[in-house]
């Protein structure tokens, strides 16, 4: 297996060198916030919300977050979610095999990313990488 160029990060933060195209993996954009300011202000270069939970399983889980029983349910149920669809599937495929040759970023607004889905993305993205014919 390739070794994947693949990193998280918190929309908002400054970039790091090398960490390659930004990839925001949120259902929401941010409000007030131009569309040709987001890479300006550190937000992301791309968004990509088919990779973010749900609505529904973003609303089950706000104001839960410090909650170990609600966060381990909202990562099991943002898992689910993940696998069971196939454009989301195709699209984990896709970061993977770029992830292999060209540096990316995945991101969201979450401040602790333990407590956040990208913890659970990231995971998900090497499962994929490991499950993918080398290149």
């Amino acid at each position: 297996m390739s070794r994947l160029h693949l990193t998280t990060f918190q929309i908002g933060t400054p970039r790091k060198r090398g960490e390659g195209v930004r990839i925001g993996t949120v259902r929401f954009l941010p409000r007030g916030v131009p569309k040709k300011d987001y890479a300006k202000r550190d937000y992301f270069d791309i968004w990509f919300p088919i990779l973010a939970p749900s609505r529904d399983l973003i609303h089950s889980y706000k104001g839960k977050e410090s909650d170990a029983h609600a966060r381990k349910t909202f990562f099991s149920r943002y898992r689910r979610e993940l696998r069971s669809n196939a454009d989301s599937r195709q699209a984990m495929q896709l970061l993977t095999a770029l992830a292999r040759h060209t540096p990316l970023c995945i991101g969201c607004y979450c401040e602790d990313e333990s407590q956040c889905h990208r913890s659970v993305l990231l995971m998900e993205l090497n499962r994929v990488a490991a499950e993918l014919p080398p290149t």
